[in-house]
């Protein structure tokens, strides 16, 4: 975050179905849910692990029958059913090992391998531990997918995914933590709906990761009453403030505080007001240019100053087919492999062509895939990303 000290896959006005849901499946697609390998997530193991037993014993047996009969593999048996363990329940796996040591006592099968008593004993002793091991793994794995549901259920109710549209504004939010496996950081953003018009927040808190949470939900929590009861956006900047001050207060020597950029779209005239509290200005983007809003920032939140120094609010007319992308440094301070900044202003045109102009979500997939290509790979973006795309309807 720009102000952080050095170390290191929602609203009332927009209809429950239809836009709604196709915004959330938008969102939620954003947010990350591919990070973690699926089959943590409790779905089938890949298509070779679970036929890796079979291959292991049908190339042993062959390679003993056409081996030399000085050259005795059956001592490799054994890994059979610890392989099978890995993809399959106790169940199977020990069906799967009586089958072996069925195969090895067969006449024929002694035979091949060349088996004695003391060697099935062995392999009895390996199929038992291989049943237990398949047992606590399977264990494990439940275990994991509940806890992992239910980390992801409390996440979304912190930040939920956006709808495509609040009251007369289309909107979009990508959100990546930096912490992987997580749908919440240090990054927000939301659009509400209220008495003075659609609003939205995209905010930076100190820190990321899970140590951020309580503070992204509290800022969320009063940016939404803010949204109802303040008539002007310093309002609503002077309430996240305090909520910030409130919350440091019970703390001994916190220093909580948070960049922000809060926009107002007016509910009679096309016309966005802006207010930066120490928080990169969002960029218009107009036909085939994008710059960054003029705006006269404040203090970050939690600082304690919202009463005391005054809050400039940049009113911005808007055109017909404007978009505006607000984001968090997490973006604009990722470097590619020579120190260099991502220049977001200079290729947003060149991205925003390559998508359609309704659909904002393209547009925010459009900069997170080009700032990966940028830093090299996902891994270098090291800080939470979040990007929340607006543009006016009618």
């Amino acid at each position: 975050m720009g102000y952080e000290e050095p170390p290191d896959a929602p609203r009332p006005s927009c209809p429950r179905d239809g836009p709604r849901a196709l915004g959330a499946m938008s969102s939620a697609r954003a947010r990350g849910a591919e990070e973690v390998p699926g089959w943590l997530r409790g779905t089938p193991q890949p298509r070779w692990l679970r036929a890796l037993p079979a291959v292991i014993l049908t190339v042993l047996t062959v390679a003993q029958i056409v081996t030399p009969e000085t050259l005795q593999l059956g001592y490799f048996v054994v890994a059979v059913t610890p392989v099978a363990a890995l993809a399959y329940g106790p169940l199977s796996v020990g069906v799967l090992g009586c089958l072996t040591l069925l195969t090895l006592s067969l006449p024929y099968g002694r035979r091949i391998w060349d088996v004695e008593t003391p060697d099935l004993l062995a392999v009895v002793v390996v199929v038992v531990l291989s049943v237990v091991i398949a047992w606590v793994r399977t264990r494990r794995e439940q275990q994991l997918v509940t806890v992992r549901t239910v980390a992801e259920a409390a996440q979304l109710a912190v930040l939920p995914p956006l709808p495509s549209s609040v009251g007369r504004v289309r909107c979009a939010g990508l959100y990546r933590s930096a912490q992987r496996g997580l749908l919440v950081g240090g990054d927000l953003y939301d659009v509400r709906d209220g008495p003075h018009g659609v609003r939205a927040l995209v905010a930076d808190v100190q820190g990321h990761g899970l140590e951020a949470v309580a503070t992204v939900a509290a800022l969320l929590g009063a940016f939404r009453e803010a949204v109802l009861d303040e008539e002007d956006l310093a309002g609503v900047a002077a309430r996240l403030d305090r909520r910030l001050v409130v919350d440091s207060a019970a703390v001994e020597h916190a220093e909580l505080f948070a960049t922000a950029v809060v926009l107002e779209c007016d509910p009679d005239e096309p016309v966005l007001r802006v207010v930066s509290c120490g928080h990169p200005p969002p960029l218009l983007l107009r036909g085939g240019t994008a710059r960054e809003l003029a705006l006269d920032p404040a203090p970050p939140l939690g600082l304690g100053l919202a009463g005391t120094v005054p809050v400039s609010v940049t009113s911005v007319p808007l055109e017909h087919g404007d978009r505006v992308l607000a984001h968090t440094d997490g973006v604009t301070e990722a470097r590619d492999a020579s120190g260099a900044f991502y220049p977001l202003a200079q290729r947003l045109p060149g991205l925003a062509a390559t998508v359609s102009e309704d659909d904002l979500m393209a547009l925010n997939e459009a900069v997170r895939e080009d700032l990966v290509r940028f830093a090299g790979k996902a891994e270098n973006v090291q800080d939470d990303v979040a990007l929340l795309a607006m543009g006016h309807i009618g």
